[in-house]
Order: structure tokens, then sequence, then C-alpha cells
């Protein structure tokens, strides 16, 4: 599809229209002039809706957005769901399944709004617990088995997310082993942000080989996403995760803004805003946050959930981490120098550290050193 913005028309504005009136972000339109017309309204009233579902707000219906805005016109039980290879099905009636499912403790994986294979599995054994057809089609009959159980009595917890704990904390305190995938944002032809004679994608790759060589001096195996040639798309690169069967996923970037007054790093983890989040994303890019502000001076821009495709597509918890802006002067000026780079490779490492330690022999924020990693991992060796 067509990138919409301000100033645009055509029946494609004239369903973005008609779906955000449905979500009441717009009133009815009572005429048919404007149907059609993506005015100061429809930005307002998509600016609305990104925010509320952890999207870009520029309001600007791109992909992602129209994506987002698409499924968000289905509720449960307003279509047959099942799993198709071809195409997978995706809207808000999927979400509202898997998290239905994994509140009755049937395990459909992490709530993404896909209808994938494991999502297809939980239903098969819901239908056949409820002694219904077990095909994976969530027709009327399973709807109303859902329904009948939606008692508060009958919900749970986040079983998906307590897993995330749970696997970090049986996984120890040793990095050695843990398998850590680098992303450096974009890549080959897509430059990212281009300022001041610096380029988002030459920095990101620059510092994903900083921090693999610091990872592989511990004993972690770290995997880089990309080449220095070759920008994957975001599913690419949650696929490169999932085959690697990785336990953490980082994706680096930097950012870039009308104003060159903005600056500063902000880390992001998968969240919905309605209470669904990544444990153990928010914990990492709280500790991500944290460490790299701490021993850089940059603005500390805080952590935020994203449904972004990165996050909703990696299975293993994933952060995303803007270090910088290249369009504000200092940051630029920072992010130039080799040895910078250097210490938010050593903060991002350290993150990491911080995470598996779940507090044993913890230390002030940015004192925590690559030299203490390498002696804490050799004195659990031994």
């Amino acid at each position: 599809m067509r990138v919409l913005r301000r100033g645009d028309a055509g029946p494609d504005v004239a369903e973005i229209r008609s779906i955000l009136a449905g979500m009441d972000l717009l009133p009815p339109v009572t005429g048919t002039d404007d149907y059609d017309t993506f005015d100061v309204a429809v930005e307002g009233a998509v600016r609305a809706f990104q925010q509320r579902r952890g999207l870009i707000t520029d309001g600007i219906v791109g992909p992602a957005t129209f994506q987002a805005l698409k499924g968000a016109s289905y509720h449960l039980g307003s279509r047959p769901l099942s799993y198709m290879i071809a195409s997978p099905v995706h809207g808000d009636d999927v979400f509202t399944l898997q998290e239905r499912l994994t509140e009755l403790g049937f395990d459909a994986g992490r709530p993404d709004g896909y209808f994938g294979p494991q999502t297809e599995r939980a239903l098969k054994t819901f239908q056949r617990d409820m002694r219904l057809t077990p095909d994976g089609m969530c027709g009327p009959a399973t709807i109303r088995e859902l329904k009948r159980l939606s008692s508060p009595r009958a919900r749970g917890g986040r079983p998906v997310f307590l897993r995330e704990q749970e696997q970090v904390r049986q996984a120890g305190p040793r990095l050695r082993g843990k398998r850590i995938v680098i992303d450096p944002g974009h890549g080959g032809d897509d430059l990212g942000v281009v300022a001041g004679g610096l380029r988002e994608a030459d920095i990101a790759w620059d510092l994903a080989r900083r921090l693999e060589g610091r990872m592989k001096a511990t004993g972690m195996e770290a995997l880089i996403s990309r080449g220095p040639n070759h920008s994957p798309t975001e599913l690419e690169r949650a696929r490169f995760a999932n085959d690697a069967g990785a336990d953490l996923f980082l994706s680096l970037h930097s950012d870039g803004n009308r104003s060159p007054r903005a600056q500063g790093i902000a880390s992001f983890h998968f969240g919905t805003g309605n209470g669904t989040t990544s444990t153990v994303g928010e914990l990492l890019a709280g500790f991500i946050q944290r460490e790299v502000a701490a021993r850089t001076g940059m603005l500390d821009c805080r952590t935020h959930y994203k449904t972004w495709e990165i996050f909703t597509r990696t299975r293993c918890p994933a952060v995303r981490v803007e270090i910088g802006y290249l369009t504000n002067p200092d940051d630029a000026r920072k992010l130039a120098d080799p040895a910078f780079r250097d210490i938010v490779a050593e903060g991002i490492l350290i993150a990491v550290k911080r995470l598996y330690l779940l507090g044993e022999g913890d230390q002030p924020t940015g004192t925590f050193t690559f030299a203490d990693v390498l002696a804490h991992e050799l004195a659990k060796a031994e």
C-alpha cells in the first residue's frame, strides 16, 4: 500500500476513516464530500491510535500502522480463525484468542496477533479438552466455549512472561554459553539517518562489532544479524534470531529529528500498554538505559513499550536501543569518537551481565567494568 499522510485522498483514506470512527477516535461522517480526505482530524486520530498501540507516533499511515488499523477492525468471533502458511491471519481477534488460551493454561506463545503454528497447537489442545473437533479452526463452537470460561475466576497471570523470567533464572549468572543476536540497524542501501557526515548504518555496524568482540571474550556466543552490505527486513531479522535459538536479541540504532535540540538515549521493549509486556525485555531495557546513560552522560530518554514487528516476531526477549541523535551536534560528536563507542559497547555488555546476575553481587550503576565481568566469569568457572 502507499504511505498516507495529511492531504491525501482516495478509497484507502475512506477505509482508514471508517476504522477510526468505529474505534470512536473520529466522529461519524454525515456527508460524503470529505470522507475520503486525510485532514487534520484524521491525522490526530491516527496519532492517538499509534500512541495507544505502541507505534511510532507520527500521524502517518505506513505499512505497520495500516496493518495495525486493519487488525483492530476484528474482534474475537467476527471471522473464523485458522493457521494458513501462505498468508498468516493477523488481528486483534487473534491477539485476544492467544491471551485467552494462555490465561486458561494453553501455551499459545507470546501474544503477537499472528495465528501461527504454536497458536494452532494450543487451540487444538483446548478443543480436545473441551470435547470439540480438534481442527485448529476457531469457529462458533470454540468461541462459545471460550466465552463460557470467561469468568474472572478462570483468569490467571502472564505465564508466557513468567516463563521468560524462569529461563533467565535457570540459565545462571555466567555469560559463557549464552547466545546473543546483535542486530545493527539498516545496512546496505538503507543508510538510516544521515547527518553531519555520519550514517546510522555505519555507526550501528561498528557498535555491533565492538559489542561482539566483548561478548565473545566472556565466552558468549554472539551472532550479528546482517553483513555490512545487507539490509534484512524486520521479519528476516526476527527469523534469524529464532532460527539461531537466541537467548536475547539486541537491536542497535541511532535517531534523527527535525529539531537539532533532540538528543539522548532511549530503549524499547515489547509491550502493548494493557499490561502485556516482556518482563525480561523490560528489565534488560532498563539496565541498558541506566548503564549507558551513566557512563556516557547522554540524556536519559527512558524505556518505552512498543509493538514493532521486531518485538512481536522475535521469540526471545528483545530490546532496541536508540543511541543518540545524529542530528544533534553534541550526540553526533560523541558517536563519531571510536572511544565513545567502546564505552557504549561496554555499558550494553554490563547490562546483559546484570540481567543474568539477578541482583547477585550487584554494584552501583556505572561502576561495574569489563574487567569485573571477566573476573566474575573466571571465578564462577573455578
